[in-house]
């Protein structure tokens, strides 16, 4: 199989559990070092599918790399080739493919259920799963849903927290990728955010870091039913 292409717009929000999981189903991938300086590919040859990772900036700056990974975004829905994007990459999907960004009303950094919002259209993607499900949260803007798209997943401070398009494709304004580690460093390098800001959304990080490993085991279910039908559509 040709290898997941991974971007990453951040050095400490790296793909976390993602490639874990991928690793473990024996998929290769290839990491793009965008805040590294790594050319955004022009072409698809040779990708199975494409993986968008969070960052602290928007989807609305001015930044070179922006441009041409939405340019590749709309090449790879194109192509039927799969997508996914946690929060920064979910946003990315949502403008490349004609939905907007902008700020949430709330600020959420922290752990916060999400609830199924269409059962049908969830079903391929969480099966029968038991709603809310707790999810980890670090983002101060949210988007609209493109056309053609269905939103699968709401949190009470943002609507908008997961859509599918055609039975592929996925956008995430939550994270699901977290481990330990991440959240352990996005705590410390965050610490100023959290203090700066008075959102009922925005937990301490002593209480993100609370019974962190009964949560992340929770989360990690979600994801491995996400991730599981996600590789399902991979170009073998």
């Amino acid at each position: 199989m040709d290898p997941v292409l991974i971007l990453r717009h951040f050095p400490i929000e790296g793909p976390g559990y993602f490639t874990a999981f991928l690793d473990r189903h024996g998929i290769p991938w290839q990491l793009v070092r965008i805040d590294a300086g790594d050319a955004v590919p022009d072409k698809l040859n040779g990708i199975s599918g494409i993986c968008l990772m969070g960052g602290p900036m928007s989807v609305n700056d001015d930044l070179p790399s922006i441009p041409p990974e939405l340019a590749l975004i709309r090449q790879a829905v194109a192509a039927a080739i799969p997508v996914i994007g946690h929060c920064l990459g979910g946003q990315m999907m949502a403008k490349a493919l004609g939905g907007t960004v902008g700020a949430n009303p709330v600020k959420e950094i922290g752990w916060a259920d999400v609830r199924i919002t269409d059962a049908d259209a969830a079903r391929p993607w969480l099966g029968d799963a038991a709603t809310p499900m707790p999810a980890f949260h670090w983002h101060g803007e949210t988007f609209t849903l493109p056309p053609g798209a269905t939103r699968i997943l709401e949190s009470a401070y943002c609507a908008n927290q997961a859509f599918v398009l055609d039975d592929r494709h996925i956008g995430m304004q939550c994270h699901v990728e977290m481990t330990p580690e991440l959240i352990a460093s996005w705590c410390e390098h965050g610490a100023d955010e959290i203090a700066a800001s008075d959102s009922p959304g925005v937990q301490s990080p002593a209480d993100i870091q609370t019974d962190l490993p009964a949560r992340i085991a929770q989360l990690h279910q979600l994801a491995d039913k996400i991730y599981s039908r996600w590789i399902q559509g991979l170009r073998k």
